[in-house]
C-alpha cells in the first residue's frame, strides 16, 4: 500500500487540541471539509508541508508537492473536527489503514477528553 500514516499530521494535530483548537461538532463531515477553492486558499498562503499537516494520510506514490499526496483530512485549517476525526477513522477501517484508524482514534479519544 502506498498509504500510511503522517506523523507530522498526528504531531500537529495532538498540538491543536492540547491547545483547545477544537470543534466537538456532530454534523457530517462533508459540511466542514474544505473544498478545492478553500485548499488552493489555503496553498496560497502556506507551504505544502502545513498543508499535509492537516491530513493523516499520505500517499507516497504521488508526486511531493501536491495535494492528492495527502489523504485523510481532519480539520479546517483552523480547528480539528470531531467529525473529521470520525470520518478520517472510518475510511481508514474501509480501506484496511490501521495505522491511519489507530492514530484518528487517539486522536478522537483526546478531543472527547477535552471537550468534556
Amino acid at each position: 500500500m502506498s498509504t500510511s500514516l503522517n506523523p507530522q499530521a498526528v504531531i500537529y494535530a495532538k498540538r491543536l487540541i492540547r491547545d483547545g483548537k477544537i470543534k466537538n461538532d456532530e454534523g457530517h463531515w462533508g459540511q466542514h471539509n474544505p473544498d478545492s477553492a478553500e485548499e488552493n486558499d489555503f496553498l496560497e498562503k502556506h507551504e505544502i508541508e502545513e498543508y499535509g499537516n492537516w491530513h493523516l494520510g499520505l500517499d507516497t506514490s504521488k508526486g511531493e508537492g501536491t495535494k492528492g499526496r495527502y489523504k485523510f483530512p481532519y480539520g479546517d485549517f483552523k480547528t480539528v473536527h470531531r467529525d473529521g476525526l470520525i470520518a478520517a477513522k472510518e475510511r481508514a477501517v474501509q480501506q484496511g489503514y490501521r495505522d491511519i484508524e489507530n492514530a484518528a482514534d487517539e486522536l478522537l479519544q483526546q478531543l472527547e477528553k477535552l471537550a468534556k
